[in-house]
């Protein structure tokens, strides 16, 4: 009797264990707003970029449905590898990285494909998080004039003035190209 208890017993917890482990496709928090759910294939050694925009937290939620394929995120280069990243999932299986909402937006997303498989094949669902709140008197947030807030850093402001730097010495390496070119 004691015996037939104890293996109910075990019984019961293993279907429990396996019931909290096996999680289905559609068990995220309530307060996860799915935004995309991005599909693809990727080469042994290559990687696939992604370009993240919207503002607030992000979850990243990736499966290797074939092969491995690992997540690498960063907010200072659009190409994060695994060199050069700030956030990274390089698991076998599931990856999941949690972007902060005060990452400077747009964030650069690489899915490295690793050398171990000839290919691998990956899912990412693209979650927003409603749980955490902006704080509206957060003092690097300003006003707009058509009342968007936009993040106004001393650091944006640096890379606005390289942006434009770039483009300048683009449109005038150009020119000298066309004037070389008449002369010689």
């Amino acid at each position: 009797m004691m015996l037939s208890c104890s293996g109910l017993v075990v019984a019961l917890l293993l279907s429990q264990a396996r019931g909290f482990l096996n999680l289905s496709e559609d068990d995220f928090p309530e307060e996860w707003v799915l935004l995309h759910v991005v599909q693809g294939h990727i080469g042994a050694g290559n990687y696939s970029y992604l370009r993240l925009n919207h503002d607030g937290r992000i979850i990243l939620h990736m499966r290797s449905l074939k092969g491995d394929a690992d997540l690498y995120v960063s907010d200072k280069t659009l190409r994060p590898s695994f060199d050069t990243y700030k956030l990274q999932s390089a698991t076998c299986g599931q990856d999941v990285v949690v972007v902060p909402g005060d990452f400077t937006r747009p964030v650069g997303i690489g899915i490295y494909g690793h050398p171990s498989h000839q290919e691998s094949e990956f899912e990412m669902r693209v979650f927003y998080d409603q749980t955490v709140l902006q704080d509206p008197f957060d003092k690097d947030l300003s006003a707009s004039e058509d009342g968007d807030t936009q993040e106004k850093t001393p650091q944006a402001a640096d890379e606005d003035f390289q942006e434009e730097e770039s483009i300048f010495w683009t449109i005038l390496i150009g020119l000298l190209k066309i004037i070389l070119e008449i002369l010689f």
